[in-house]
């Protein structure tokens, strides 16, 4: 349980508050690259509770301006793509990505009024299609160097969508592994091919044993925390008996990114984005060890799930999630279907648009969430100090070591510590790009 200050300061991320200024010192996402493709590459995007427009310019860059024109507040979301920027369609002041004022066509022939005028703009680039903006101060970090930002292209795929809460308790639900043997349980077990939602692969290691069925049978996990410099990494123990111990590899890359499996092939890197203090989305990036991803059938996949343009949850709290009593008395443990996201939507929808944490009583299986916390009040802190002291805003040679583990393997009672280092090592070495891990 904590104070209402408490929460109050790691909950509010608008312009001034301390746990906003930490958001602003990481690379966030501020839209997906496919949300720029068609005839008007120009979005009209909200951040960190700051309007902003998103664009990508003639020659294949991005920009992220300030929605509203610095000459007389029109909405630039409006505007014209037109030589080498974004123009206003109020009076024509033109706008470089940078937010530099290249022409005032209705000033005085000559005048240089222009050069004076700076709109807000904040450094955005492509990674792994998902376009990332810096909004702190300062230059931007290097980005890290993860999977998801190191394989080719072919072997990734980028999705997103809306949550309506605030994104810490967005966040917290990664980091909570036991949720999983409750909220994410199924009473039957489904081949893995046939049950796309269940989160967890049929075989993990060639062990026979469904993970839904481990998640039901095993659901009062072990679970160990260490903070690392980037994060944490969690490694979750479920024991069964005379078949072994499940070992589960995740971690939280500070301050608001996730990493975890997905099956032997794929891990997911999630990022738990603010909107404002009670909107978000999250953004995922598959990741494939083996063969290259099929773009449009996950693409198509997800397009039966979610709304274009705003990637809304066609199942969602205004149709109750989808929720069927005798479903929930036969065959799952939440009667809201069979796609985990829903689940996950619901438990922190239900919450409140932001959660009161005085009124929450933190358990053993929440030790991660608690050494989180800890970690975020002590950066918005320093951020109030004036001395920043934040993980993985290193140089660039420290940062490309930032690559930790994420995986799920099935181990020896007696000796699985070592066990999902060695599965890692396995999967990488029978890849067609991916490098021994360094973090």
């Amino acid at each position: 349980m904590m104070s209402a200050e408490q929460n109050e300061l790691i909950t509010q991320i608008g312009p001034g508050t301390a746990a906003g200024a930490v958001h602003r010192h990481y690379w966030q996402p501020v839209a997906l690259a496919e949300e720029l493709e068609g005839k008007r590459p120009l979005r009209a995007v909200r951040l960190l509770g700051e309007d902003l427009v998103v664009f990508r310019g003639e020659d294949g860059s991005y920009g992220l301006l300030g929605r509203h024109c610095c000459h007389r507040g029109a909405d630039l979301s409006f505007g014209r793509l037109e030589d080498g920027g974004l123009r206003c369609a109020f009076h024509g002041w033109l706008f470089d990505a940078a937010g530099k004022c290249l022409e005032q066509p209705a000033e005085l022939e000559g005048s240089t009024l222009h050069d004076r005028i700076q709109h807000k703009s904040y450094p955005c680039v492509e990674k792994s299609g998902v376009l990332f903006a810096y909004m702190g101060s300062g230059d931007p970090p290097p980005f890290p160097g993860l999977d998801c930002f190191s394989a080719p292209e072919a072997y990734t795929f980028a999705f997103k969508g809306y949550v309506e809460c605030n994104w810490l308790q967005l966040l917290e639900v990664g980091i909570d592994p036991a949720h999983a043997s409750f909220l994410h349980r199924f009473e039957e077990d489904e081949a893995a091919e046939e049950g796309y939602g269940q989160q967890f692969g049929d075989d993990v290691v060639d062990s026979g044993l469904a993970m839904t069925r481990v998640m039901r049978q095993a659901f009062r996990p072990e679970i160990r925390v260490d903070e690392t410099d980037y994060g944490l990494r969690l490694v979750t123990l479920r024991d069964l008996d005379n078949q072994g111990m499940h070992v589960r590899v995740t971690n939280l890359l500070f301050p608001n990114a996730i990493a975890i499996p997905m099956s032997n092939e794929m891990i997911i890197t999630q990022w738990h984005v603010p909107v404002d203090d009670t909107r978000s989305y999250w953004y995922a990036i598959f990741t494939s060890f083996g063969d290259p991803v099929d773009k449009q059938f996950m693409r198509q996949q997800r397009l039966e799930l979610y709304d274009l343009p705003d990637y809304r949850p066609r199942v969602n709290k205004s149709n109750n999630y989808g929720y069927d009593p005798e479903e929930q008395a036969t065959r799952t443990f939440t009667g809201m279907g069979d796609d985990i996201n829903v689940h996950d939507q619901w438990a922190v929808e239900s919450m409140g648009a932001i959660q009161d944490r005085t009124q929450e009583n933190l358990a053993t299986t929440d030790v991660a969430i608690a050494a989180y916390r800890r970690m975020l009040r002590e950066a918005a802190a320093s951020m109030q100090n004036g001395s920043p002291v934040l993980p993985m805003t290193e140089s660039v040679t420290e940062l490309s070591a930032v690559n930790p583990v994420t995986i799920d393997a099935i181990a020896p009672r007696d000796d699985w510590e070592g066990s999902w280092e060695s599965r890692d090592r396995a999967r990488r070495a029978q890849s067609a790009w991916a490098r021994d891990p360094v973090g």
